[in-house]
């Protein structure tokens, strides 16, 4: 079944160089997107990718997220774009939400269009699947964005026979998802069998958290204990790598592929279970998708 996933990705991505002018790959550094890379790199080897990367800088990286996608993009020798949210807080474009540890998950939506008008992007090839949340599950593998770069789930084309209809006007542009069809277990065991490298922070490690209602947070520079909560020091990983001030982590002792591989079987949880950002409405995904989001 992973031929079957693989060949239908690289598929995808072939048409996507096929149809567009000027594609691009969001880059996020988290395992999905570092697949994408993976299989685009396999969809046109000997050569190279032949569109950039493109990563939308929030500021709140984790620091590991940051060097692996220095050291991937220099092994792939491919061009790599950042565009980044403080720019566009400094510019007025979007304002720093009044907290004390504010997320920046949703004002990434208004540098990420505004990179896209900037650098004429007509498809973003992107890591989302349809198992990992229900907004996501409503995706095509091209996904049309109007003129404001928001998507309509009742507004898309289908896709019968593997045919995909790229056509649009000039003001809108694509987002295309190769690996819809994937789980995260599919992802997980195609790691482990291609041996694809990830950030140390997938892998149980010893970090300093709080429990921020129900949530594990990493302190660190962007996530400071607030009154009244205590910080401890946990073995954890991440299933999903975001913003240090969203992302939580689960307590884990999987330090290995193939106990990773184990626990994610079992899991009971999505991997987006302990993400902040999800839980602050009960669609607060398909608000944010509708915006303009990943």
């Amino acid at each position: 079944h992973l031929r079957l996933l693989e060949s239908e990705a690289i598929y995808v991505l072939r048409e996507v160089a096929a149809q567009f002018e000027r594609p691009c790959l969001l880059f996020s550094g988290g395992k999905d997107s570092i697949v994408c890379a993976h299989l685009a790199r396999k969809a046109f080897a000997p050569g190279r990718i032949p569109f950039p990367l493109l990563h939308i800088d929030t500021g709140h990286n984790f620091p590991e997220t940051l060097a692996f996608r220095d050291k991937l993009m220099k092994r792939l020798g491919v061009r790599l774009l950042v565009r980044s949210v403080q720019d566009s807080i400094d510019a007025g474009r979007v304002q720093e939400e009044p907290d004390g540890d504010p997320s920046r998950n949703r004002l990434q939506t208004v540098t990420l269009l505004d990179a896209l008008t900037e650098l004429r992007i007509d498809a973003a090839v992107g890591g989302a699947r349809r198992d990992e949340e229900k907004a996501r599950a409503k995706e095509r593998f091209f996904s049309h964005r109007d003129a404001f770069g928001q998507w309509n789930p009742k507004n898309q084309r289908p896709e019968l026979w593997n045919l995909f209809n790229g056509r649009k006007h000039n003001d809108e542009h694509f987002r295309v998802f190769p690996i819809s069809n994937w789980t995260e277990l599919d992802i997980w065991q195609y790691i482990a069998e291609q041996e694809i490298d990830l950030p140390s922070l997938y892998f149980a490690h010893e970090r300093e958290v709080v429990n921020r209602d129900g949530i594990l947070l990493a302190v660190g520079a962007y996530v400071r204990p607030r009154r009244g909560e205590t910080v401890s020091r946990e073995r954890v990983r991440f299933r999903t790598i975001g913003d240090t001030t969203c992302t939580g982590a689960f307590r884990s002792s999987a330090s290995d592929l193939t106990e990773i591989i184990e626990e994610v079987a079992t899991a009971r949880i999505t991997e987006r279970g302990d993400r902040a950002d999800d839980r602050r409405s009960e669609a607060a995904m398909e608000d944010r998708k509708r915006q303009g989001y990943f």
